[in-house]
């Protein structure tokens, strides 16, 4: 990488506050989430020093019961939102930077929300495979929800958000927000679920910088990378 081009920086955050209320993030949860049977919380895993615009950060509010564990991963990139977005939305094909996915099969859906995707996972991670449901996919605003809802894993009621926006006056930088809640498996803690899960997705995000990256350098186009691989 050319010494004058900035490296992406990764922020890992995991808090407790309880987030303020806002219309758009109990919308979000309304058609998302399903009600909590527990005591819950309202929380956006996201600290005030990241900036992140309230209306990007109500995305990243979620009810969050006693028994589960929220947090958000936040990554610079140095390439335009529509370069990183256009492998993001790929609800088909997460295995273009996620290098823990072997292969991906959708099941029902033509991409649209409710389309059921399979994973399956690598050797090493504690999963065989998992069934996840596209709950949000707006390429006006760069946001992409799932969540899982079966398969052969440790993370039970796994909500994702990903949310993608420009750094300002730069439009050759994006913020990829990474957030998600999910359930304590028996036996673990609130802190170990949230190292295990924010470690993946840590990775899963500097590969999508790299890949992204050197693709806004070199002035390859998405079509092109695509057919190379």
């Amino acid at each position: 990488m050319p010494s004058d081009h900035p490296k992406s920086s990764v922020l890992i955050h995991r808090m407790n506050t309880t987030a303020t209320d806002s219309t758009a993030a109990a919308t979000w949860n309304n058609q998302v989430q399903q009600s909590p049977t527990a005591a819950v919380q309202w929380q956006t895993p996201l600290p005030c020093s990241s900036q992140v615009p309230d209306h990007v950060a109500c995305y990243h509010t979620y009810a969050v019961g006693q028994n589960q564990c929220c947090s958000a991963v936040i990554r610079q990139i140095n390439a335009p939102v529509e370069t990183v977005w256009s492998f993001v939305r790929r609800f088909d094909n997460p295995q273009a930077y996620k290098h823990f996915v072997k292969r991906c099969n959708v099941i029902l859906g033509n991409g649209e929300v409710g389309t059921l995707r399979e994973i399956h996972v690598i050797s090493g991670i504690p999963a065989v495979n998992s069934t996840e449901r596209l709950e949000i996919l707006d390429d006006e605003h760069h946001v992409i929800s799932f969540s899982v809802v079966g398969g052969d894993h440790r993370l039970a009621n796994y909500r994702s958000v990903t949310t993608l926006h420009q750094e300002a006056d730069d439009d050759n930088k994006t913020i990829v927000v990474e957030s998600y809640v999910v359930d304590i498996p028996q036996g673990n803690t609130n802190e170990e679920t949230g190292v295990f899960v924010d470690t993946i997705v840590k990775c899963n995000l500097q590969s999508l910088a790299q890949i992204a990256e050197n693709l806004s350098r070199q002035n390859v186009s998405v079509e092109k990378y695509s057919q190379s691989v």
